[in-house]
């Protein structure tokens, strides 16, 4: 008897590690499995906040959208002004000859119609205006009237034509301020007249007061 129960503890001996270790791993895996499916649950989580942030962004775009194109009704239903993700168009040949930064008198009559609408939507919402020139590709010919060196600064003087006529007509100087970009982001080709045209054009849009400090191609228009 003394030899089988000698038998049987040494069996036992060996069995009980093996569940242990069975045991430990089996621990292991609920715990990985664990990691695994919070790991799963954040992400998913963050994905919904993301989605919740993105989807209450564009709709606060589409309701400022909507708020500026009721503002501006009427100088839109004219035809001469646009809107475009939030970014107010005028075309250039509205406001200047080719290659001048002299304001026309339609282009005068023009801004002052926009003067009262935004200054209500500016108020309201505690934002400011950033008046931008932009010109097509073309490069200024050279000559004694010449008054620009390049497009770059053809754009900034009529972005500054633009802003002080607003002031002129009741725009807060606090209120715009100007930028240029010259030739660069077109909004069409410059293969042709066409396009061209569209390019040569001055944008407003409405900004948070900070904005501006941001860039470095501004310029804020004195009285």
């Amino acid at each position: 008897m003394t030899g089988m129960d000698d038998t049987l503890d040494d069996a036992t001996e060996q069995t009980a590690p093996v569940w242990a270790v069975f045991g430990d791993l089996m621990a292991g895996l609920l715990g990985a499995f664990v990691l695994i499916l919070v790991g799963v649950l954040v992400v998913q989580i963050d994905l919904v906040a993301s989605l919740k942030q993105e989807v209450e962004k564009r709709q606060m775009e589409e309701k400022r959208r909507m708020a500026l194109e009721k503002a501006l009704a009427i100088p839109l239903a004219s035809g001469r002004v646009t809107v475009n993700n939030g970014r107010i168009g005028i075309s250039g040949s509205v406001l200047f000859s080719t290659g001048s930064a002299d304001l026309r008198a339609e282009g005068r009559q023009l801004l002052e119609s926009l003067v009262p609408p935004l200054q209500v939507y500016l108020r309201e919402r505690d934002e400011m205006l950033m008046v931008s020139g932009f010109t097509d590709n073309t490069t200024l010919l050279r000559g004694p009237n010449q008054r620009f060196a390049d497009n770059l600064e053809l754009s900034a003087q009529r972005a500054l034509t633009v802003a002080r006529a607003l002031i002129d007509v009741g725009m807060p100087s606090s209120q715009v301020f100007a930028a240029a970009f010259g030739a660069e982001q077109p909004v069409a080709d410059n293969v042709d007249e066409h396009g061209r045209a569209k390019n040569r054009r001055v944008e407003m849009a409405p900004v948070p007061k900070a904005a501006h400090l941001k860039n470095s191609n501004t310029t804020t228009p004195h009285e």
